[in-house]
């Protein structure tokens, strides 16, 4: 009884710390707004890492099941890769809870195989190849006491124009297109909800203005991309019935 209870403990101190333990376990203070807000804050943050596992998965299965990723932006892709990338190792240099970035491994891995497969199924084997490499090191060198946090600051700050221009290449190509092709209603939903409780996570994890602003631009532009999905829909089964 007393290892399960040890068990537990460590298990509850993975989500909330040491006083705010206290307050709910031991002073039954279930209503302690700073700790609440801790307690729904590490939550959110594994939830997302737990649905960072697959979110993009839909994605990389369309893409394999047509053989194609045709209205998927190579350069959308690729800007969006660097920002999720960035991210991801400024929030492991900072010394940030692993909650607050670790979804950006996951989305890394599975952003760069959309990328890859894109250029893959587009005949142009060795480019995709290429970029396989390249990432690869790239990474390694990122994640590693090499890197100077300064150059790791410069690429987090620059991740909000890039998000922006990245998540717009994509727009402005479903609309061009009169389509959004190949993209994944259930990937950009995730995504959307996803980068939407990043902000409050972001803002109790880590109080870093750049991450903050890096997810309220994503957010937005993952609406707009969401949007685009329900109403390019919508406008082909009108076409349909006319």
């Amino acid at each position: 009884m007393n290892s399960f209870l040890s068990f537990l403990n460590s298990l509850a101190l993975m989500v909330v710390p040491q006083h705010c333990f206290d307050e709910f376990f031991v002073n039954y203070n279930f209503f302690n707004v700073p700790c609440l807000k801790i307690a729904i804050s590490k939550c959110l943050g594994y939830s997302i890492i737990a649905g960072s596992v697959l979110v993009k998965l839909p994605q990389v299965l369309k893409i394999l099941a047509n053989k194609s990723g045709e209205g998927i932006s190579v350069l959308g892709t690729l800007l969006e890769l660097t920002a999720i990338s960035a991210g991801c190792a400024y929030g492991f240099a900072k010394g940030f809870p692993f909650s607050a970035y670790g979804d950006g491994f996951f989305l890394a891995i599975q952003t760069s195989l959309i990328a890859f497969f894109i250029l893959y199924y587009a005949n142009k084997v060795t480019q995709a190849m290429a970029f396989a490499v390249v990432y690869s090191v790239m990474m390694a060198y990122l994640m590693s006491p090499a890197v100077p946090l300064k150059l790791l600051t410069f690429l987090q700050a620059n991740n909000i124009p890039i998000v922006f221009v990245g998540k717009m290449v994509q727009v402005l190509a479903n609309y061009r297109n009169g389509s959004t092709g190949q993209l994944s209603v259930v990937t950009i939903f995730l995504l959307f909800t996803g980068s939407l409780a990043r902000i409050f996570t972001s803002i109790q994890e880590t109080g870093d203005n750049l991450v903050i602003m890096t997810y309220v631009v994503a957010s937005i532009c993952n609406g707009i991309l969401l949007m685009q999905i329900f109403w390019y829909k919508n406008s082909g089964q009108k076409g349909k019935v006319e």
